[in-house]
């Protein structure tokens, strides 16, 4: 693995959140968990405190540390996806449990974390040579929540 990896870090819930996105990604697996040692702020000690799991190969560190810092929409996991019913099942997945519904193709999940579940069409349309169309493929997109890709190609096609 190269030596960049994403690294989050959770008010509480860090160990929970981990073992939630193994769940939901496939090719992925939790590789270290590291307990709390004695004098470690807002953590109590023996709790799981960093966190190192691999979401579909890609390395990330969750940190359990308190509420010094938060998360927000300016930092999102992008799931690129193949069809419909793969955008569809991480969508559910991913909001399930108390998971906020946002716009174009973004959520949070009941960590906080944002997520886009993303379609590949809708790369390969916003690439297509009809910039009418594109732009009317975009428009659509921008009043969508989940991402609906039949509905990406007729706008695109002017139906």
């Amino acid at each position: 693995m190269g030596m960049v990896r994403t690294h989050l870090w959770f008010a509480k819930d860090g160990h929970e959140a981990a073992q939630f996105y193994v769940s939901v990604v496939p090719r992925s697996r939790i590789t270290r968990v590291v307990e709390a040692a004695d004098g470690i702020p807002d953590v109590a000690p023996g709790t799981p405190f960093v966190i190192e799991l691999e979401l579909d190969g890609h390395p990330v560190t969750i940190l359990t540390a308190g509420p010094a810092f938060t998360l927000d929409e300016a930092f999102s996991f992008y799931l690129g996806v193949d069809t419909q019913e793969e955008v569809d099942h991480y969508w559910e997945a991913l909001v399930a449990g108390g998971g906020e519904h946002s716009q174009c193709g973004w959520l949070k999940d009941r960590f906080g974390v944002s997520w886009q579940v993303v379609p590949r069409a809708l790369d390969e349309i916003l690439s297509r040579p009809d910039a009418d169309g594109v732009q009317r493929a975009t428009a659509a997109m921008l009043q969508m929540r989940k991402l609906e890709i039949a509905p990406l190609e007729a706008a695109y096609a002017g139906e």
